[in-house]
């Protein structure tokens, strides 16, 4: 019971983090596509904030400050009382929502779906940039090396 409950936290974080990492407009495309817009109730309306972004020097050093970033969040409740959360980076009140409606649908009978049409493809994209990312940055690495000079 234990371990099912861990997997699908884990499960839970995962599509969370995608949801307040995507783009706003690929995560909008593809949720205006979705067929079945649920009806909700707001247990807390959307609201900018800010939070305290901590980093940690070579990734395992003591943690520091590194610096504020804005994120807006919201929670609400299907009709059937299943409750999701969004948390997303920036100022857009109907991302943090539609995040929310997808956490809450990812906890129903509708989570086959949402994960077909909305998380799958979006985990895709996010994959594509960011390995175009990574090509391009690998196109501008200089290879240094060293010679010995003076010995004959």
């Amino acid at each position: 019971m234990a371990d099912q409950q861990n997997i699908a936290q884990v499960a839970r974080k995962e599509w969370m983090g995608l949801l307040a990492r995507a783009p706003e407009e690929a995560l909008m495309a593809l949720w205006s596509k979705f067929e079945a817009q649920p009806s909700f109730d707001w247990l807390r309306s959307p609201e900018v904030g800010g939070v305290m972004v901590r980093g940690r020097t070579g990734g395992t050093g003591a943690p520091f400050n590194l610096g504020e970033m804005t994120v807006t969040r919201c929670s609400l409740a299907l009709k059937d009382g299943t409750v999701g959360h969004g948390y997303v980076q920036g100022r857009s009140r109907r991302k943090a929502e539609a995040a929310a409606l997808i956490d809450a649908l990812m906890q129903t009978e509708a989570a086959g779906d949402i994960r077909a049409q909305v998380i799958g493809p979006l985990s895709q994209q996010m994959q594509a940039a960011k390995t175009a990312r990574a090509a391009k940055a690998a196109a501008t690495k200089v290879e240094f090396f060293t010679m010995v000079r003076g010995e004959d």
